[in-house]
């Protein structure tokens, strides 16, 4: 982070500071790589928290001068006029992604809305918030896909899928993640939207010891599969991801949907489509849906890959 990246930052800031939308959104995307000396730093706004993330230790002299930086636009009028009740630096590096409280009132769970559907998150104590920005047309795609249908939603983590599908009028969500915890803060999701939880079951164990449960519950009209690139022990998107396209035809109902995702920079979204043709050719590719413009990217591939496949159509 060299003196003239910190005040392209600081002016980027500036101009999101005066017109701040009214729900969570990422206010810089370093990592798109559009801006030099900034690739390993992101900036989210959650609506009254601002949330600077660090991905990579700077060096220490860098490092004062971004909390400087920051310092001064605290300082700023853009700043005093804003709505922000608190300033959080995450260092997303370091184990436990420790986060400091740099200005305004400490805070732990909070809430944002997407699409007009709250969410809670959790600051200030995990890697992850609990919701991934990028996904948001995601979320949405899936509530314009959902009425009717039974949805099977895979790495379920805390069911941003699921509110979404019950809020499009899903008939029945089935949520898979080994977190329990996650799947507990799922549930208060669906809570803060006032969903009906007998639509929805929480199956908490690692998929691929559940087969038959997961089978058992279905057939599915709609498959969400948006796994973490790499989860020590359990998951390795070369080798673990063709297991779950293979297992599709058995899951899904008669011209039954999927939307299968990927964010790993090195894997392109023709992994997804030859992988997909390889284990479930009866599968069709249909689309890829776009990211959301603040998440612009210099290499397309290199952001979040959502894709749309059909069954027997």
């Amino acid at each position: 982070m060299t003196p003239a990246a910190l005040d392209t930052l600081r002016l980027q800031l500036t101009a999101a500071l005066g017109d701040l939308p009214t729900e969570t959104r990422r206010l810089f995307h370093g990592r798109g790589r559009r801006w030099p000396g900034l690739e390993h730093l992101v900036v989210d706004w959650l609506e009254g928290v601002v949330q600077v993330a660090l991905f990579r230790e700077p060096e220490d002299e860098a490092l004062a001068a971004l909390k400087a930086m920051l310092a001064e636009l605290v300082a700023s009028d853009a700043w005093r006029a804003a709505p922000v009740r608190s300033l959080l630096l995450q260092r997303r590096y370091l184990p436990g992604s420790e986060t400091e409280l740099l200005w305004g009132e400490a805070v732990a769970q909070w809430s944002m809305h997407e699409d007009g559907l709250a969410y809670r998150l959790d600051l200030m104590r995990n890697q992850n918030i609990g919701l991934f920005l990028d996904m948001r047309y995601g979320r949405r795609w899936v509530r314009e896909q959902a009425a009717g249908k039974r949805v099977l939603n895979l790495f379920a983590y805390t069911c941003g899928f699921s509110v979404a599908a019950l809020a499009g009028g899903a008939v029945a969500v089935v949520n898979l993640d080994m977190a329990r915890a996650a799947l507990s803060r799922g549930r208060d999701n669906h809570r803060l939207n006032g969903h009906d939880l007998t639509q929805v079951m929480f199956l908490g164990h690692e998929l691929f010891k559940s087969w038959g449960k997961v089978k058992k519950c279905g057939p599915y009209d709609l498959v969400i599969i948006d796994p973490p690139s790499f989860q020590k022990g359990s998951f390795e998107l070369d080798r673990d991801y063709r297991k779950i396209l293979r297992r599709l035809p058995e899951l899904l109902a008669e011209g039954g949907q999927v939307l299968a995702c990927v964010n790993d920079p090195a894997t392109g979204a023709d992994f997804i489509v030859r992988t997909m043709a390889e284990e479930a050719p009866g599968l069709a590719f249909r689309e890829r849906l776009a990211n959301p413009p603040e998440f612009e990217d210099v290499d397309p591939e290199g952001g979040l890959k959502a894709l749309v496949f059909t069954q027997g159509v």
